[in-house]
């Protein structure tokens, strides 16, 4: 039996076979729907982003919310217009998990710059 025979013998006793290697070499479509309210969200969380500087919020409020939906507007990107969320788990997570990672070091030396600035603001200080 040649390989084509054997592949057509397999289809034969799967009766589902047949409908999803048709699937599959069509390809799939998302709905358009699923892309509209992504780009309503994305529209929205940019309202937001601006309200932010016109409502004038200062410090780290204004800082953590611009972060905050910058994040969630570059997640969503991610996840459905560059199809990350019908990936393999695997493959996300060797693409999502290294940023994160860095992301996590950079806040750690973040906060060990404010302590060390501190110490020295105490130890080095000219007396008065």
């Amino acid at each position: 039996m040649t390989n084509a025979a054997v592949h057509m013998e397999g289809q034969l006793h799967a009766p589902g076979a047949v409908a999803t290697g048709a699937v599959h070499a069509k390809g799939q479509q998302h709905p358009i729907k699923l892309y509209l309210v992504v780009w309503g969200w994305l529209f929205v969380l940019s309202t937001f982003s601006y309200l932010v500087d016109y409502f004038g919020l200062h410090g780290y409020l204004r800082w953590s919310l611009i972060l905050l939906f910058m994040m969630l507007k570059a997640g969503l990107i991610v996840a459905v217009f560059m199809h990350m969320a019908w990936e393999r788990l695997a493959l996300a997570y060797a693409i999502l998990l290294p940023p994160i990672a860095v992301l996590v070091f950079v806040s750690i030396m973040v906060l060990e710059s404010e302590y060390t600035h501190l110490l020295r603001v105490l130890f080095f200080a000219t007396p008065s």
